[in-house]
């Protein structure tokens, strides 16, 4: 088969490998799409990985091989891939948070393209308990949800407490991740949303997923924000950026008592000072930053996509491209999410 590898720091190539078979709890899947995720640039560049890798962690796929052991699950079937694989039988795990396993305590919890083989290929295997039905889904378009939907997904419910009809929550970077957080918090919230990016077109876009309001993000963005939630700060700040600018923005928005969640991995710093305000944060203020999302929350973003509250900005790409899209990727040229087709 054909798979997109990681073969050294910056370098990729797109290689003939053999086919895997599933052993026992394990599926084989013909991969209907990978979603290009920010996070294969960070890969692209890291020096510490298992060489070479398959790239490719957003998978959806069709069953076509089933190994001993599994159940519930027939070939022919379309389902959507967890990213996370933890060990399955820790205290995390048990509840569905494999990407808390206790397997692997402060880390990276590994999964498809992140330390084992990925979708960026013609096949996957995967363990049959990572695999979720479709359910009448895109089986190409529907890729991106394993990531720029759960991953927002879980950091929003872990503030759904404070995201009431009378709460402000500023998102910050409407690209991949940040498109589908305006959707899902229109979806489950009742809260005002403020968009931020340095794109117009994106800003507008934001508006048609259910933003109210929109801000350019530069140095006038703190004030504007202050401004809209009269001198309180937003309630709940997701950055999905994580650059010094963006954090400097969110750390100088969050009210006191409120979530400051940092998704990106831009590399910026949040400087904490243990002394009252206005010098370090907010009284109250929590800072947090999530990983993926559980097995529980991939349900309940298919099951919002199911609605229709919910949908990616897909655009298709062959799985030739794939060198191509991940440039085009770093470069901020690709609105919403591609997604490499074998």
């Amino acid at each position: 088969m054909k798979a997109f590898q990681l073969v050294g720091p910056g370098k990729t190539e797109l290689r003939d490998i053999d086919v895997p078979e599933p052993g026992p709890g394990q599926v084989l899947l013909r991969v209907t799409g990978s979603g290009v995720c920010h996070s294969d640039l960070h890969l692209l560049h890291s020096e510490a990985l298992p060489f070479p890798m398959t790239l490719g962690h957003e998978p959806t796929g069709e069953v076509v091989a089933i190994g001993p052991d599994v159940v519930g699950f027939e070939v022919g079937e379309h389902v959507i891939c967890y990213i996370a694989w933890g060990c399955g039988v820790c205290r995390q795990c048990a509840t569905g948070a494999e990407n808390a396993c206790e397997h692997y305590p402060r880390a990276n919890v590994p999964g498809p393209g992140l330390g084992y083989p990925g979708a960026m290929a013609e096949y996957l295997l995967a363990p049959a308990r990572s695999l979720v039905p479709l359910g009448g889904l895109d089986p190409v378009d529907s890729a991106p949800l394993a990531d720029a939907a759960l991953t927002p997904y879980h950091a929003i419910d872990r503030s759904r407490a404070l995201l009431t009809p009378t709460a402000t929550v500023v998102v910050i970077g409407v690209g991949g991740l940040g498109h589908m957080a305006v959707q899902i918090l229109r979806a489950i919230t009742g809260s005002r949303i403020v968009a931020v990016d340095v794109d117009a077109a994106r800003l507008e876009a934001a508006r048609g997923y259910g933003a109210d309001e929109t801000v350019t993000s530069n140095a006038s963005a703190p004030g504007e924000i202050m401004e809209l939630t009269r001198g309180v700060g937003a309630d709940v700040v997701l950055d999905f950026v994580g650059a010094q600018p963006t954090l400097d923005l969110a750390a100088a928005v969050v009210s006191s008592y409120g979530h400051l969640t940092v998704v990106g991995l831009a590399g910026g710093a949040i400087p904490f000072r243990a002394a009252a305000p206005p010098v370090g944060v907010p009284w109250g203020a929590t800072y947090s930053k999530p990983y993926a999302g559980t097995r529980r929350d991939l349900h309940e973003v298919l099951a919002l996509a199911r609605q229709g509250e919910i949908k990616v900005q897909v655009e298709r790409h062959p799985l030739t491209d794939a060198a191509a899209v991940l440039a085009r990727l770093e470069r901020g040229g690709i609105q919403g999410r591609a997604v490499l087709v074998p």
